[in-house]
């Protein structure tokens, strides 16, 4: 097993930078999942370490060596491609031992390592098939026993569910999530899907044109990003934005004006902010940790218009639009009765919130919260 790791890592076709200076350390053992939107470097990425692509400039470490010179034959990866690139006319045992066999490895081996990945992944019905005669998880299945023959320092896996329907992509997850379990090999996995993501993950680094906006334990960066890009692009919905003006209150308590409502700040945010007295700051909240008020209390309390209902089984999505006139969304209770058109008071979850800087999108409040290390 090896960890690898990334150093001030290059990447440039002509006059586009698709990888721009990243480091990043994947640790022996760890589940690192890339994620990112299209065009954002990281299947580049996958294929620096890979050896499919050169550096322009920067180190890739793969256990204590540096490899950025060695061919992708001599890098000890095997990787599992989005189009799983199985040769039709070879048997399902032909694809799995045809990368043992340009190696020379002994025959006895072989036989060995395909039966047992077969038993693994409870192909072994298959072996004599070709890939016409299977399903799609058949081929996804194949193509992982390719990989897991060769007994590899690290998997690299490039969106390798992306062709499965959405049935089959949450099974396989939970197939991938097992075998990692089993085999315990270092996997570096590429998705733009941010479910896949935080199932997957022990580590998520989170990218965006080019570079590494956050590195960590998926479920802390879910609660806790660096910044405004981080934030919007894992969850679904996305978090909400609402932007005001901070002030200052006659008693020393800070309220951010959204413009004919006001919220009220909590006081472990007021030195983080207070550099921020009466300039613009953006308010961030999950859909997930805005409930609508039933206590009647007032205080924090947001008056709203129901737009739009979407039930969607464990929960319902309401589309609403603040009195202010900005626009929020809340995943609330599948039980809750509303309709469009109706008046509600909406209620944010004070231990939940989040507060960044309009201008540059970086978190204002990050760096009250600890950040947590990988285990794996």
């Amino acid at each position: 097993m090896s960890h690898v790791e990334l150093t001030e890592l290059v990447k440039e076709f002509d006059d586009v930078t698709a990888v721009d200076g990243i480091s990043l350390d994947i640790p022996d053992e760890s589940f690192t999942v890339l994620v990112g939107p299209s065009g954002c470097g990281k299947t580049t990425t996958l294929r620096l370490i890979a050896g499919l692509e050169r550096a322009t400039d920067g180190d890739i470490h793969i256990g204590e060596d540096v490899v950025n010179d060695r061919r992708a034959y001599e890098r000890d990866i095997a990787m599992v491609f989005q189009n799983y690139a199985l040769y039709p006319h070879k048997t399902v045992r032909g694809n799995m031992r045809f990368g043992l066999e340009q190696h020379s490895t002994p025959e006895d081996v072989i036989t060995d390592r395909v039966q047992e990945a077969a038993e693994l992944l409870q192909i072994e019905d298959l072996l004599d098939r070709r890939p016409a005669e299977l399903s799609g998880g058949q081929q996804q299945r194949v193509a992982l026993g390719r990989a897991i023959v060769r007994d590899p320092a690290v998997f690299l896996m490039d969106e390798p569910l992306s062709n499965l329907d959405a049935k089959l992509r949450v099974k396989m997850r939970a197939e991938l999530n097992k075998l990692h379990d089993e085999l315990s090999t270092t996997t570096v996995y590429v998705t733009h899907d941010q479910v896949e993501a935080m199932t997957l993950a022990d580590q998520i680094a989170v990218m965006d044109d080019g570079q590494i906006q956050q590195v960590g334990e998926p479920t802390h960066v879910y609660m806790n990003p660096r910044n405004m890009f981080v934030a919007g692009f894992l969850g679904s919905p996305s978090m909400n934005f609402l932007e005001g003006t901070l002030e200052e209150s006659s008693t020393g308590k800070f309220l951010l004006e959204l413009g004919g409502d006001t919220h009220d700040v909590p006081d472990e945010f007021i030195d983080p902010l207070t550099p921020y007295l009466d300039d613009r700051v953006v308010l961030g909240i999950r859909p997930e940790n805005i409930a609508l008020n039933k206590d009647g209390v007032p205080a924090n309390v947001h008056p709203a218009t129901v737009n739009v209902v979407e039930p969607q089984g464990e929960k319902t999505i309401l589309e609403l639009s603040l009195d202010t006139g900005q626009n929020i969304k809340a995943a609330v209770d599948p039980d809750t009765v509303v309709e469009r058109g109706d008046s509600v008071n909406l209620r944010f979850d004070r231990d939940s919130l989040q507060y960044f800087d309009p201008e540059t999108g970086e978190s204002l409040t990050h760096d009250s919260k600890p950040e947590q290390k990988v285990t794996v």
